[in-house]
């Protein structure tokens, strides 16, 4: 009963990720909490071995540092980290062991992309999503959303969710099977263009070239891909002024002065924290908190170069927009080396079980975790439910899906 609640509350992560952080944060903590109450029933006590001991290392660093520096809500919000990571295990060992729950999840994760798929181009063809909401401002689609969130959250869902049928279409004997395999890829990079957010399209230009990298018969159709890509960026001024104004203008002009840009100024003052404490960090919030000291507010040194501090007001804001330097003003250089083990140990064992031809779902769940961890791109805050709700359920899903090979392979593809 306990692991069919817990099935169920997975089954619907993804709709209130996308629409109810409360609920989301509920959902994974009571997985969390279910799992550790199936480990004490079934007195099973190996559940922390392999990737979950540097998860459970750098959860220590990030509770030592918060207690060494926080305040008592920074230590409280560093204790209640371990929801996270205990939620993947659980999906990994218990919740998702069986192939027809991570179907299910499939269907569900498809669902949701359709959702966005559609929702975007009703508000790119009507004017308005379905809730009567406008494009943003700056031009970019909001989907379903009032503000611009459509493109991260199609980026989570995108390649297990649809661009797992463009894979297996292309692997039917039928022409026309073929065809909109490719046609599918270049109508979602075409969407994603379209939606007019620059991390989320690089990132998905990304995800399409690790496709190509690890699935042989996939490079023919990501280069007509990016054919039809490159062939939206040049009618974009006539498709969408808006999204050409910030997709390539603004993006061109704000990588020419990346040092100087609000993005450049945030990392700057992370690396200072860092440079500063570098063994443990300054703990949960650190970077909130102390955005504004004095202390940080200087030039750094980068191989040679000095990148210059343009000010206190410039460079501080509530996370470093970056995960990797988030858990280094997090946890420290410490914390940081256990994060990158417990990364490697993730893509490590998906990439050792890549099987496309019999399991390409588990191929897409390796592509999208490359994405989410890419580690040169901006993003949320890592500790928040949009964020770490995302990766964990993407990666407690294909590490179980690697475990399982042959429970995630198609029904056609298990026929003796």
């Amino acid at each position: 009963m306990m692991r069919w609640i817990a099935l169920a509350m997975t089954l619907t992560l993804p709709f209130f990720l996308l629409r109810g952080r409360a609920i989301s944060d509920g959902f994974i903590s009571c997985v969390a909490v279910l799992f550790l109450v199936h480990c004490v029933r079934t007195r099973d006590r190996g559940w922390w071995r392999g990737w979950p001991v540097f998860a459970l290392a750098f959860w220590g660093v990030a509770i030592l540092s918060s207690v060494m520096h926080g305040a008592g809500h920074a230590v409280a919000e560093a204790l209640v980290l371990g929801r996270f990571l205990l939620f993947c295990v659980a999906l990994e060992r218990w919740v998702l062991r069986d192939g027809a729950a991570r179907r299910w999840l499939g269907v569900s994760v498809t669902v949701a992309a359709l959702w966005l798929v559609v929702e975007c181009w009703q508000q790119y063809l009507l004017g308005t999503n379905l809730w009567g909401y406008p494009r943003w401002v700056d031009g970019a689609l909001t989907g379903p959303f009032y503000k611009p969130r459509a493109g991260a959250a199609l980026l989570m869902v995108v390649f297990p969710g649809l661009m797992v049928y463009a894979t297996r279409w292309l692997e039917a004997s039928s022409w026309r099977a073929r065809l909109a395999g490719v046609g599918l890829i270049m109508l979602l990079t075409l969407t994603m263009i379209l939606i007019g957010q620059r991390m989320p399209a690089l990132l998905f230009g990304l995800g399409l070239a690790v496709m190509a990298l690890l699935i042989r018969r996939l490079r023919w159709p990501v280069l007509a891909a990016a054919l039809a890509g490159g062939a939206g960026l040049a009618l974009l001024p006539v498709l969408s002024p808006p999204a050409y104004a910030k997709l390539v203008v603004r993006f061109l002009d704000q990588m020419h002065h990346f040092s100087d840009s609000p993005y450049g100024q945030i990392y700057i003052r992370a690396g200072n924290m860092v440079m500063r404490h570098p063994w443990l960090g300054l703990g949960v919030d650190g970077f909130r908190n102390g955005c504004a000291d004095p202390a940080y507010v200087r030039d750094l040194m980068v191989f040679g170069h000095v990148l210059a501090s343009r000010g206190a007001a410039v460079g501080c804001n509530i996370h470093p927009h970056n995960i990797y330097l988030d858990v280094a003003t997090t946890a420290g250089l410490a914390g940081l080396a256990c994060f990158v083990a417990m990364v490697a140990c993730w893509l490590w064992r998906m990439v050792r079980a890549l099987s496309p031809g019999q399991a390409p779902r588990q191929a897409m769940l390796c592509v999208t975790s490359c994405v989410m961890l890419w580690p040169l791109a901006s993003s949320s805050a890592l500790f928040t439910v949009r964020t770490a709700g995302w990766i964990f359920l993407m990666v407690g899903w294909g590490l179980a899906a690697s475990a399982d090979i042959a429970g995630e392979g198609r029904p056609d593809s298990r026929r003796p």
